[in-house]
């Protein structure tokens, strides 16, 4: 299977050469078929190989990191099967709301109530900022 097609690579890149720091949706889920290991990803630099997004491999702890697209490609597991790309994942919140469900599951979730308390724990978090004052 094509773990980056041309078009995921263009948005991954597009992700990763923004000038400003972005909380982006993931573009792309990739998993391991027979294991418990999964990566929610949102940019591509611009070396093609280096790709960053959330990262669980299955220990419970998952983290926002890098990882290598050939040492992905590269996996093979017991039964000879790679991993693979989930042809339905469709992203509905930024990254950030998807590490924070992370974060308390101990495992990337796609459960729709874990989102919405991870969004709103979020945006509690971030309180408007007061209006400058004039001195």
């Amino acid at each position: 299977m094509i773990l980056i097609t041309d078009e995921l690579r263009a948005r991954l890149l597009a992700n990763g050469a923004a000038e400003t720091e972005t909380d982006h949706v993931p573009v792309v889920k990739l998993f391991n078929p027979v294991g418990a290991a999964m990566w929610l990803l949102t940019e591509l630099d611009a070396d093609g190989d280096t790709l960053f997004g959330l990262c669980d491999l299955g220990f419970g702890f998952p983290e926002l990191g890098s990882v290598s697209l050939a040492e992905l490609q590269a996996i093979k597991g017991p039964i000879g099967i790679g991993i693979e790309r989930d042809l339905a994942f469709a992203a509905r919140f930024p990254l950030s709301v998807y590490a924070e469900a992370a974060r308390r599951a101990g495992f990337i979730t796609e459960a729709e109530r874990l989102l919405r308390q991870a969004a709103a724990v979020l945006s509690a978090r971030t309180p408007e900022l007061p209006p400058e004052r004039a001195e």
